[in-house]
């Protein structure tokens, strides 16, 4: 299958194969985007966690800082709502608040899916259409005098690419995007953990903390056994 094939099929399929091959590079486009953008944040986001969990009570100002350092990530939001709230509101009442900010950022972990879920969705429906309209030509053949079989099966034979072309784009396109929800899921869960390592930290009780081989902080501890 060489370029001038690859036109003629195109050029046959009078446009339809022109818009299946925007609609791959429209998929693509999504792909890399969110790609780098979800993989980024969960694995900045396992990180944040860990740093987090190894703090034992929260305020105001240790709450700013971590919004410092967490940048651009969805957790920052999270800590800018606690910040804000240190030191006034605390238990259901806070832990309404950081729910309101997470909502608040869950249409920007799944931005641009919608286009993928559209070309899953039209990329097959748009080859099928274009092969049929394709062997309704091909077939039409017979009914001239002194036709050529080759001509019937040729024709065909290119309708049918239509159909393989728009299948191809939406098993791409689905692999793609039920990898992104689960990823969007997992950051859904590493903000639901944030909340709640907030509201345990910010209520003005200790909370014993434990290093990566699992023995408990002993000033955590110390200061628990105080109180």
């Amino acid at each position: 299958m060489n370029l001038s094939y690859i036109v003629h099929l195109a050029n046959y399929s009078d446009g339809v194969l022109y818009i299946l091959g925007l609609m791959l590079l429209v998929e693509l486009a999504v792909m890399v985007d969110r790609f780098w953008y979800l993989r980024r944040t969960i694995l900045r986001g396992l990180v944040f966690v860990q740093e987090l969990g190894r703090h034992g009570r929260l305020d105001r100002e240790a709450l700013n800082t971590l919004a410092e350092d967490a940048g651009d990530l969805p957790e920052a939001a999270l800590l800018r709502t606690a910040a804000a709230h240190s030191g006034q509101v605390k238990g259901e009442a806070l832990a309404s608040r950081l729910e309101e900010s997470v909502l608040v950022i869950a249409p920007k972990l799944d931005r641009r899916l919608w286009l993928l879920d559209t070309i899953i969705t039209l990329a097959p429906l748009l080859g099928l259409f274009r092969t049929i309209i394709g062997m309704f030509h091909a077939f039409s053949v017979l009914a001239q005098p002194g036709h050529a079989p080759m001509q019937v099966t040729g024709g065909v034979a290119d309708a049918l690419v239509s159909t393989a072309s728009g299948l191809f784009i939406a098993m791409l396109g689905l692999l793609t995007f039920n990898a992104f929800n689960n990823q969007v899921r997992m950051i859904l869960l590493q903000l639901d953990s944030v909340k709640t390592m907030l509201i345990n930290r910010m209520d003005g009780q200790p909370v014993v903390t434990f290093d990566t081989e699992g023995r408990p902080n002993a000033e955590a501890v110390a200061v628990a056994r105080a109180g």
